[in-house]
């Protein structure tokens, strides 16, 4: 369905994103991986992805902080696998603490690079898409783009103003064979959220399988984790002729947690 379209997936060495460039990379698709980490488990990771599948895997290390890398990640993209076709707006850091005491170096990059590193990416991606007359961008947003939570201010401002640009873009590319759309997952044991159960389970002196099962219990009725393959999966969906009337939508993913 997706072979040789070139898909760029942003903080996608681990968690969310990688489930979502294995989901593509199963389906045909190119990928450009983007992200932080370990280079030699990078180097790894990447080549068993491009041997399992047979499609071209690369990595763009682009400090997501800096509209410039942004910049230069989609041009060497285009160079070497050619125009973007899939772009998944999924790069995410996270810092709690009461609005009080928020660091603004934390406020600001929070936003920046969970907010204004998906603008500039679909900014400079568009051209590529309307020049093919086909394209899909999908921005990973979050429960906590649609309600609040405490100690989260910049998190769920940067999550909310993901899901108001994905609206925008859709607006504006409506009816040009280009979609736009935001998945909202619920909890996923990935690394950023492992963070917060560590800290649940030290804070609460319990073990950490003890702090998921508060973590769900409160928030997410399924009582399971959302996993990175079923939000790879909605992607690849979001992606097929299947999906081409669905744009500007925020495709809850949460196990029932904002139907309370």
């Amino acid at each position: 369905m997706l072979k040789d379209k070139n898909a760029l997936v942003t903080g996608s060495t681990s968690g969310i994103g990688w489930g979502i460039a294995h989901a593509l990379a199963e389906q045909g698709c190119n990928i450009m991986l983007n992200g932080f980490g370990d280079r030699g488990e990078i180097e790894r990771n990447r080549a068993a992805l491009e041997e399992q599948y047979n499609v071209r895997v690369m990595h763009h290390g682009a400090n997501l902080l800096h509209p410039n890398e942004i910049y230069e990640m989609v041009e060497w993209t285009c160079a070497q696998l050619g125009a973007i076709d899939i772009l998944v707006n999924n790069a995410g850091i996270q810092y709690t603490a009461p609005i009080e005491e928020f660091p603004r170096d934390k406020w600001d990059a929070i936003i920046a690079t969970n907010l204004s590193a998906a603008f500039y990416a679909t900014q400079y991606t568009l051209p590529f898409m309307r020049r093919k007359g086909w394209g899909r961008i999908i921005n990973t947003a979050s429960v906590l783009g649609l309600v609040g939570s405490v100690h989260k201010a910049a998190y769920v401002a940067a999550k909310h103003g993901i899901i108001g640009l994905t609206k925008v873009v859709a607006l504006e590319t409506a009816g040009s064979g280009i979609t736009c759309n935001a998945i909202c997952p619920g909890w996923v044991r990935t690394p950023l959220v492992e963070a917060q159960i560590q800290a649940r389970a030290a804070q609460r002196d319990i073990d950490i399988e003890t702090a998921a099962s508060e973590l769900l219990t409160e928030k997410q009725p399924s009582k399971e984790f959302v996993t990175p393959e079923q939000v790879g999966q909605l992607v690849v969906f979001l992606c097929s002729d299947a999906a081409v009337q669905i744009t500007g939508a925020s495709i809850t993913m949460d196990g029932g947690a904002t139907a309370q």
